[in-house]
């Protein structure tokens, strides 16, 4: 068997506390369980709610590359200065579609924009309005099948490819002015990762 220890005397100066009481008693505790659910229940609630942004952010994801057609809206600045293709300020009807594979990433793009809006795009491009060719459809069929365009309808078509050497996109331009106040472009910029 081991001896007790001694207990050492309170100090002399110190003054003796009162017994706590039944509501001291009730108040502390309650103090601990606050600060036990803080400790525990906001990380915790931190977490559900990351979880729950973060399963929201893989179906938007989902959704976004699922797509098999033209979306509405801009395609992001990212994409736009990856596949150089400089969509003009004012523009509407603006619809995009990217797809990658091992060999050749496209980006479709389409927008009406204004006479000025038109002469900025190519400018951003590198070129201009005497390098578009009357009636050259230079989207190939293949991509118009994927995008969906047909460029048989009423209209005055030009068109333009616009060859760069690798890493830069190539695109490939057409431009239907039947509303010369307000040409459709439509483009198909490819690049080899």
């Amino acid at each position: 068997m081991t001896a007790a220890l001694p207990r050492q005397a309170a100090s002399p100066e110190e003054p003796q506390r009162p017994p706590e009481t039944p509501g001291h008693k009730a108040r502390r505790r309650a103090l601990t369980l606050l600060i036990i659910v803080l400790l525990i229940g906001v990380p915790a609630g931190y977490l559900v709610i990351s979880a729950a942004q973060s399963r929201n952010s893989g179906k938007d994801k989902e959704s976004k590359y699922s797509a098999t057609g033209l979306s509405e809206g801009w395609p992001s600045k990212v994409q736009r200065r990856l596949y150089q293709v400089p969509v003009p300020h004012p523009a509407d009807r603006i619809a995009y579609y990217e797809t990658n594979n091992w060999k050749t990433s496209r980006l479709y793009v389409q927008f009406r924009t204004n006479s000025a809006g038109l002469d900025s795009f190519l400018a951003g491009m590198g070129v201009d309005r005497d390098a578009l060719k009357k009636d050259d459809i230079s989207i190939s069929a293949r991509d118009q099948k994927i995008s969906g365009w047909k460029f048989t309808g009423p209209g005055t078509w030009s068109g333009l490819t616009h060859k760069q050497k690798n890493p830069a996109p190539t695109q490939d331009v057409v431009v239907n002015t039947a509303d010369p106040d307000y040409p459709m472009i439509y483009v198909v910029s490819r690049t080899v990762p």
